[in-house]
């Protein structure tokens, strides 16, 4: 990792771990899942709480309003622009709230899996790029070392605000949409792995205490997968179907059992046919599954993009499946324990030629639904934003994040980018009132 990298891991790690502080931002476009608006201000307090927001009005109130909310929070609009306590001129650039990525592995060569340092440099890799929260997928591996990393992700927890807690891609998946998961690995989930991972994870479900873990995939139709979607799900974890080779039925009885979220639609699973809809219907039609998609046009390409986007609105949240070559060149690298190579920016283990996660940013996510695919821009930032976040009921108060995530109103956290109005990049980003860029 060059120098650079070095020290803005430093400085992002220093701020995540470090106090909230007011922010003020105003003559910004707005882009949230509440819609678009002009002139847009935005204030936060000390908690890295927003308290105040509001757009420039003719009569001038617009602008009093913002002033006095700057001053109910320390802040001086008339301190001069050059100050590091000065209001932030957006000039016109757009306001969003910070990107939600609830699956991912891993960024600038090291994966959430490489223990506590490499959490540090792969969150930073995301967080530049307007990724302020983010759940930290752990790949296929034995089960001690899996719950290893757990405990990792749980320690990880107690000092920064932009870690949402773990979400497992395994042990439990079909062998037949395995991927790039070690076959070696793969397990039935038998009553007494999942109470070893609840374990790890802090969890005590008969004293109601949630652990680290947000999400874990199973595919359904293993001897022991239905039993396990509803122990996850009782212990307050949200279960996907994914890795899978069910029919229509047994997706459905997954959900049914209290699984919340298909893991990355249209990848590792049996697709759509006529005479065998597959697991993809049965998340389509119910209105409780968060469906995730890869946009980066290799995972699914842009066709099937669109068509999964518009089969259900406002439920899919896009995902990067990013692994640890993620913002870095061509190369040799590794997913857990298994080699890698990265071509034009796609990944493939070396042993099979499976795709072997992506290099994809949210950043890049929402620059392709809007620049490319000429999706609106409110559903764009809102399949990066509030969708992923009310996957885990974040979109409300809740005891891990504790104030709500996913819009630019008050009483939700100061997770803001403001981005390039031409290419959509991460020009300034905050997480909980900490300014990371």
């Amino acid at each position: 990792m060059t120098q650079d990298r070095d020290e803005i891991v430093a400085r992002v790690t220093a701020a995540l771990e470090g106090e909230a502080k007011p922010v003020a931002i105003r003559g910004a476009r707005k882009v949230d899942a509440c819609g678009e608006q002009s002139g847009y201000w935005v204030v936060s307090d000390a908690r890295g709480v927003i308290v105040a927001t509001g757009s420039a009005a003719a009569d001038g109130t617009g602008e009093e309003a913002f002033e006095h909310a700057c001053r109910t929070v320390g802040i001086d609009p008339a301190v001069p622009a050059d100050s590091n306590d000065a209001v932030i001129d957006a000039a016109g650039r757009i306001l969003t709230p910070g990107y939600v990525d609830i699956h991912a592995h891993g960024a600038w060569e090291k994966s959430f899996d490489d223990g506590p340092d490499g959490i540090d440099v792969a969150r930073a890799g995301h967080a530049v790029h307007g990724t302020t929260r983010q759940v930290l997928s752990l790949i296929t591996n034995p089960m001690d070392v899996i719950c290893r990393n757990i405990r990792t992700v749980h320690e990880k927890m107690a000092t920064r605000p932009d870690i949402l807690g773990c979400h497992l891609e395994g042990p439990f998946l079909a062998l037949k949409r395995k991927g790039a998961h070690d076959p070696n690995c793969l397990k039935d989930p038998v009553p007494e792995l999942v109470d070893r991972m609840l374990d790890a994870s802090g969890a005590d479900p008969a004293a109601g205490r949630l652990g680290c873990i947000r999400q874990i995939t199973i595919a359904p139709e293993l001897e022991h997968g239905i039993g396990a979607i509803r122990q996850f799900a009782a212990a307050g974890v949200v279960p996907a179907v994914g890795h899978c080779d069910a029919d229509y039925e047994t997706a459905q009885a997954g959900f049914n059992a209290g699984a919340g979220i298909m893991t990355h639609m249209f990848n590792a699973m049996n697709g759509l046919h006529h005479r065998e809809p597959g697991p993809i219907p049965a998340a389509v039609e119910d209105p409780r599954v968060t469906i995730e998609l890869i946009n980066d046009g290799f995972h699914v390409q842009n066709p099937m993009v669109k068509l999964g986007f518009g089969l259900a609105p406002h439920r899919i949240a896009f995902v990067t499946d990013a692994m640890a070559a993620t913002d870095c060149p061509d190369g040799a690298y590794k997913l857990g324990e298994l080699d890698v190579n990265v071509i034009d920016g796609h990944a493939r283990l070396v042993s099979n030629g499976a795709i072997a996660g992506s290099t994809l940013t949210l950043e890049v996510a929402v620059q392709r639904a809007v620049n490319e695919l000429g999706f609106s821009p409110v559903a764009a930032v809102e399949a990066a934003t509030l969708t992923p976040a009310r996957a885990f009921g974040f979109d409300r108060p809740n005891p891990v994040t504790g104030t709500p995530l996913g819009l630019i109103a008050p009483g939700y956290a100061a997770d803001l980018n403001l981005l390039d109005p031409t290419d959509w990049t991460a020009q300034h980003v905050w997480c909980a009132g900490r300014q990371l860029k």
